[in-house]
């Protein structure tokens, strides 16, 4: 009798191992999706982080941007340059507070100032003045601009937050309308510049 009981405990027991491959196989088929899904959710958080990286950086430069022109309507001699300043100020303004919209939108905290490397371009200009403050803006805002057509393009194309992706959309005509008024006044200022440079070459020659 305790020979016949340990036999079919032995029995079971290797029937319940032979099946669990069986039960795993038909849990699995399913729900196929289940990995897959998994996979999709991890992809779609990066993507998130990614958007939220945009609208950090749209918003440091939106304020930049506004500054800067401010200190060019204040700063530069010439008119083009402080036109260009004052239509800094005006678009992003309006940028800033689209912007602004679509964070309240998505619960993305967005900076409140500048970053760090726009604050000492800001603190680098604010010591030069006429054609020499004039010249160094506009370099800035070519390079900036440029930067900003790139990346406002890219989340505009692969973005995949809706709302982010269309206030790039958006947006990105008028950053590519900016860059190329930057580029037609810059090599203005450059030459008014070197004009106005003093020749190291020449002497001062004294009265006797």
């Amino acid at each position: 009798m305790t020979r016949f009981l340990t036999s079919a405990l032995v029995l079971s027991f290797g029937t319940a191992l032979s099946l669990s491959p069986a039960i795993a196989q038909q849990s699995q088929t399913k729900n196929p999706n289940s990995t897959a899904t998994s996979s999709s959710a991890s992809g779609t958080a990066a993507q998130t982080s990614s958007d939220k990286m945009f609208v950090k950086r749209a918003a440091e430069g939106g304020l930049a941007e506004v500054e800067l022109g401010k200190l060019a309507t204040e700063k530069a001699s010439s008119d083009d340059v402080k036109k260009f300043g004052q239509r800094m100020v005006d678009d992003h303004t309006k940028a800033n507070d689209q912007l602004k919209q679509v964070a309240a939108q998505e619960n993305i905290t967005l900076p409140t100032e500048p970053s760090a490397k726009d604050k000492a371009t800001k603190d680098r200009l604010e010591k030069l003045s006429g054609a020499e403050f004039d010249r160094a803006y506009m370099k800035d805002m070519v390079t900036d601009h440029q930067k900003d057509v790139a990346d406002f393009a890219r989340e505009s194309k692969t973005g995949q937050n809706a709302a982010v992706k269309n206030f790039a959309e958006q947006t990105l005509p008028t950053l590519r309308s900016h860059l190329k008024e930057a580029e037609k006044i810059a090599p203005a200022t450059r030459q008014t510049a070197s004009t106005q440079r003093p020749n190291p070459g020449t002497k001062k020659t004294m009265a006797r």
